[in-house]
């Protein structure tokens, strides 16, 4: 069901500056021995996409600074000795400081995320083609990916970030309705839903970054291809995500762990992101691969992509020489020497039946003239090509070869394989 429904996306890969050539082994096999032996390039996908984040991280820390001025500055305890001037009473102040400071530093993450969501798109599109073509890497490929896929990228980000920012706010309101004394239910279960509803987009968002980066659709299929993939693999993109995600685990767990922190620091400083990248679109290919043909091609289609067009036409004249000395090797003849139209496509022959009248008979006449027509029309559309001037010349030269054995002082001229073929 799954596979018909994604059928939009059909040969409508993205892939501007490679050929996708085929597995040396398993989808897994194969990822793990990109991360080995490709580890230097994903460092520097890695930095490339960091340098994007610089903004947003920028946002978190001036925003983690501006709660921790704010603490220093405002008293959040009465003076309890009744002296004067007295101090009111500051319950709930604390929290209506970060949500304060939330409603202002998560909208500008958003903002941010503009500009992360360049990095995401070139590291994506350079990690989808170290997977597909097995280890190729350049930094002009990694800005081409901005330019091919940024516009889906930064709405998948976008919508991830208008629900943490909802979330966040959510979880800060309810935060100030507690402190305040008010009942915590209707807070509790607001925040509970918004966490739910972040995650579900989450997710949502990942497989649009994974169908935006590999094929080339509008947004309408974009979104329907996206809820179709999800749907028909959700277990398994739940796995998968949870994985993937392995670096902001270690993050979330280094808040209590001063050691852990250091390494979730140093990992995203070399290989974090890298690391999410190939773990979700190794699996995003494969999903692709199981509903979807993929548009595979041999080496030697992938290295002809690379040629320029005199290149290309050096190599098919040069083809052409070959089979026309391959041909002349056999000996001559009219049925290779000349250009025959090919059945395929052929008009089809009128048939006459056992009883037939005049109408049949000159049905059939004007069949074989239409059939004459053709060959004599692709004869005279062929007759120039490579293939059939160097046969004819070949044999021209080898006749006049046999014709005129006497070299310039009058001796006879060895006639031998060498100089009748050249």
């Amino acid at each position: 069901m799954a596979q018909s429904r994604v059928s939009t996306l059909e040969g409508k890969e993205i892939a501007d500056d490679y050929v996708r050539t085929s597995l040396p082994k398993g989808r897994w096999a194969d990822t793990w021995d990109i991360f080995k032996s490709c580890f230097g390039k994903l460092v520097i996908i890695n930095v490339l996409t960091l340098v994007f984040f610089v903004p947003a991280i920028a946002v978190i820390y001036v925003r983690s600074a501006y709660i921790s001025q704010m603490g220093f500055l405002y008293p959040f305890a009465s003076n309890i000795l009744g002296t004067y001037p007295v101090t009111p009473g500051m319950q709930g102040s604390a929290e209506r400081i970060i949500l304060s400071a939330d409603l202002l530093f998560y909208s500008l993450l958003i903002v941010a995320g503009f500009i992360a969501s360049v990095g995401i798109a070139g590291g994506a599109y350079s990690v989808r083609k170290l997977i597909n073509t097995h280890g190729q890497f350049t930094v002009k490929g990694y800005f081409r990916g901005v330019k091919a896929c940024y516009v889906n990228v930064v709405f998948a980000v976008t919508l991830l970030m208008i629900f943490v920012f909802a979330s966040v706010c959510v979880s800060d309101w309810a935060a100030v309705q507690i402190a305040e004394g008010a009942s915590a239910a209707g807070p509790v279960t607001a925040k509970v839903f918004m966490i739910i509803a972040t995650v579900i987009v989450g997710v949502i968002a990942m497989w649009l970054l994974a169908v935006g980066v590999s094929y080339r659709v509008g947004f309408v299929h974009l979104v329907k291809n996206t809820f179709v993939l999800l749907v028909a693999t959700i277990i398994q993109t739940v796995f998968m995500l949870a994985f993937s995600l392995i670096p902001v685990w270690i993050l979330l767990l280094g808040l209590n762990s001063q050691f852990l922190l250091i390494l979730a620091y140093i990992i995203f400083l070399f290989i974090g992101f890298s690391f999410v990248l190939l773990c979700w679109f190794a699996y995003t290919q494969w999903v692709f691969d199981m509903f979807i043909t993929p548009a595979i091609k041999t080496e030697k289609e992938a290295k002809r992509a690379k040629m320029t067009p005199k290149e290309l036409e050096a190599e098919k004249e040069s083809e052409e020489k070959a089979l026309a000395r391959e041909l002349l090797a056999a000996g001559k003849s009219e049925l290779i020497g000349r250009p025959i139209r090919p059945i395929e496509g052929a008009t089809t022959i009128a048939r006459v039946g056992e009883a037939y009248g005049r109408a049949q008979i000159a049905a059939a006449s004007q069949t074989r003239l239409t059939i004459e027509g053709e060959v004599k029309e692709y004869y005279e559309q062929h007759r120039g090509d490579t293939r059939y001037v160097e046969y004819e010349k070949l044999f021209a030269e080898r006749e006049k070869a046999l014709k005129t054995p006497e070299g310039k002082k009058g001796k006879k001229k060895k006639v031998s394989s060498d100089n009748l073929l050249r």
